[in-house]
């Protein structure tokens, strides 16, 4: 049996359960054919606590397991989330400087990790990613993080503008790390209450998520490719900004 397939749970019934117990659901596969009054009722329960849905055709389920699965497949997911407004104030509370990192559309599980990873041993507070086009975290990705995800608290929210707005309401400045501007990252004070956000290496970080920033910064380059790997970028800032606050 896979890592993956270990955390597998199918049956529209089960899953309802799984939802009201409280499980951490990863993601849920509905099929595009399926529908009735339980269906409809999993659909709204999924929807009510967030969990990322995908309708897909029923071969696809069939392809994820032989059993009989009524059109529902979700996966456990391998942690538990947490949210980031409740995880703001305790940071306050004991009187640390709080350095969050967002993460926009990174959907590989190996750069993932390796963020998760760099950011564990920065003594980052929280990890924010989307609901939606953020890589899974399985079992691969606890690996591709040694462990870190074991510890790090990853927030998983519906809406990463309405994180930042609140962000920003709690004195935090957010910092897009993005290659198309001229501003230096050595040009930002990091010894203040801090959000680094980075985007994908293909997409980069959305437009929105860019004009709701307070600075967009680069790090300078001096060869011939035009950008860092993600993970890479991400140990750079961070990094920058422990050596800021070392003096605090």
């Amino acid at each position: 049996m896979s890592e993956q397939s270990k955390n597998l749970i199918y049956g529209i019934r089960s899953i309802i359960e799984a939802i009201r117990a409280g499980k951490e659901i990863e993601k849920l596969f509905l099929s595009k054919q399926a529908g009735g009054e339980l269906f409809k009722e999993l659909f709204s329960l999924a929807r009510e606590n967030n969990v990322p849905t995908q309708f897909v055709p029923n071969e696809k389920l069939n392809r994820m397991t032989s059993k009989v699965h009524q059109g529902a497949i979700a996966y456990i997911s391998e942690i538990s989330y947490y949210n980031i407004e409740q995880i703001i104030p305790t940071i306050y509370e004991k009187g640390e400087i709080p350095l969050i990192l967002i993460l926009d559309s990174i959907t590989d599980i190996r750069n993932f990790g390796a963020i998760v990873r760099t950011a564990e041993c920065a003594g980052v507070h929280a990890i924010v990613i989307p609901l939606k086009g953020a890589a899974s975290i399985n079992a691969d990705a606890v690996k591709s993080s040694a462990g870190a995800l074991n510890t790090m608290l990853i927030c998983r929210e519906k809406s990463i503008i309405q994180t930042i707005t609140f962000l920003k309401q709690s004195g935090i400045q957010i910092v897009a790390a993005t290659e198309k501007v001229e501003k230096s990252y050595y040009n930002i004070d990091f010894s203040l209450p801090t959000a680094i956000v980075l985007g994908s290496e293909d997409l980069g970080i959305h437009s929105s998520i860019l004009e709701n920033a307070d600075y967009s910064v680069k790090i300078p380059l001096k060869g011939k490719i035009e950008s860092l790997n993600v993970s890479v970028a991400s140990g750079i800032l961070l990094f920058e900004a422990i050596k800021q606050r070392q003096n605090l």
